[in-house]
């Protein structure tokens, strides 16, 4: 018991405190450290398993990796000082008791902001920036971003290796850039904080539906772009909306057992109004007159699921307008799937067949959990038994998380009693 409550808690520290930690320790080391950096919090992660199973947890447990890693890396610097081109002395000579009186929360802030603005600096692709923030911001895994990318895993180790061998050779300080600087990276840094908010709310792996620490961690990175008054534009607001709407629904989509909930069974009593009001707040500051960003059209989806007295009474002519009108923008296989479970409540099953069948058919067809639950739930429907269930157990079959296969398993169970 002990041991499974010290895991979770150097998980959370993990998931909490591994972006910031890293991002304070390069603006203070700088990037030619990056290696060492993660090395030295990887080190102090292992310490943490090691003594917080014999004693008290601290009450800040970032600040106490902190310390923990600073020490490891100027331990590693002084070792081997030739290699280190910056002010030694002014670096190797902190006063380590000092490190506890500085304020972290401003200083981190401060200082991943600035990473995570480091990570989409315009000399690095597109790939490079993704990989890179998700990596160093959000601590993923090559396993968590090859699916969130739908690429293979060694290619996203490749890809980090060169990612951060271009960063160090561009990038020698942490700097939040200037207006138009800032304003030319921001669209990639919402895809990153988006891409961040994707995962923990629909983990792709393990053991659990959500994790609300990487949620949590993506709305903070908003909320600090949208008080810079150069990056607070009508997109960072739409984003803290969606953001807002899909987080107000948590404690509804897993039962007093730890089981899914889909969002037709949901108990809509359990979700949080006051992050719906501050997502309401968010969408009105995103306010635009002409052409709306897809987080724009997103959060309006999202707050028409969030706001609806119950499934059935939901506006799903308007979800299924917004989802048009987002495929008018730019083709998304994935916004075209989605799309149909708002067709499938309007025009019905015979209709929504159809669609899938289409999907199938076309070239950006995607082999995905998704399709073959939502044929299954029309196949029912529609009173195809047997076709449903083929299509459920080729939906468990493709699923990586552990509770979507229990869920979409007991469908099954059903359909066979």
């Amino acid at each position: 018991m002990k041991e499974a409550k010290n895991k979770y808690l150097v998980e959370h520290a993990f998931r909490h405190g591994y972006g910031r930690i890293v991002s304070f320790l390069v603006h203070k080391f700088g990037p030619a450290h990056l290696e060492k950096i993660e090395d030295a919090v990887q080190d102090s992660l292992v310490k943490a398993m090691q003594v917080w199973a014999y004693e008290t947890p601290p009450k800040n447990t970032t600040s106490w990796l902190l310390r923990v890693a600073n020490n490891n890396l100027i331990d590693t610097l002084r070792r081997d000082k030739k290699m280190f081109h910056g002010d030694v002395n002014s670096i190797f000579n902190v006063d380590r008791s000092e490190q506890e009186e500085v304020n972290l929360n401003d200083t981190i802030n401060d200082s991943q902001l600035k990473m995570i603005f480091a990570c989409c600096h315009p000399s690095l692709s597109q790939e490079y920036q993704i990989v890179l923030s998700l990596k160093l911001i959000g601590g993923f895994g090559n396993k968590e971003i090859a699916k969130a990318l739908l690429k293979k895993e060694e290619s996203i180790a490749k890809s980090f290796t060169r990612a951060k061998n271009r960063l160090k050779h561009h990038v020698k300080t942490l700097d939040v850039p200037l207006e138009m600087g800032l304003s030319s990276r921001l669209a990639i840094v919402l895809k990153i904080i988006y891409l961040l908010f994707s995962e923990g709310y629909s983990t792709s792996f393990g053991e659990k539906l959500i994790k609300k620490d990487i949620c949590l961690e993506a709305i903070r990175l908003a909320v600090l772009l949208s008080k810079n008054k150069y990056a607070s534009q009508p997109e960072v607001h739409a984003l803290l909306a969606l953001m807002c709407f899909h987080a107000a629904r948590f404690e509804a989509r897993v039962d007093q057992n730890g089981d899914m909930v889909d969002l037709e069974h949901q108990d809509r009593s359990l979700y949080n109004w006051e992050l719906i009001k501050i997502g309401i707040h968010h969408l009105e500051n995103a306010a635009v007159d002409t052409n709306p960003s897809s987080y724009h059209l997103q959060a309006a989806i999202s707050y028409y699921h969030s706001t609806a007295k119950n499934f059935d009474q939901t506006e799903w002519k308007s979800i299924l307008r917004l989802y048009e009108l987002q495929l008018s923008k730019q083709y998304s296989p994935i916004v075209q799937l989605n799309r149909i479970v708002p067709y499938h409540k309007v025009y019905g099953a015979e209709k929504a067949l159809r669609e899938l069948h289409d999907f199938e058919k076309s070239p950006y067809f995607l082999n995905d959990v998704l399709f073959y639950a939502l044929k299954a739930a029309v196949l029912s429907e529609l009173n195809r038994y047997e076709d449903a269930k083929s299509a459920l157990k080729k939906a468990i079959a493709l699923t990586t998380n552990t509770m979507e296969k229990v869920h979409l398993s007991k469908k099954l169970k059903a359909l066979n009693s």
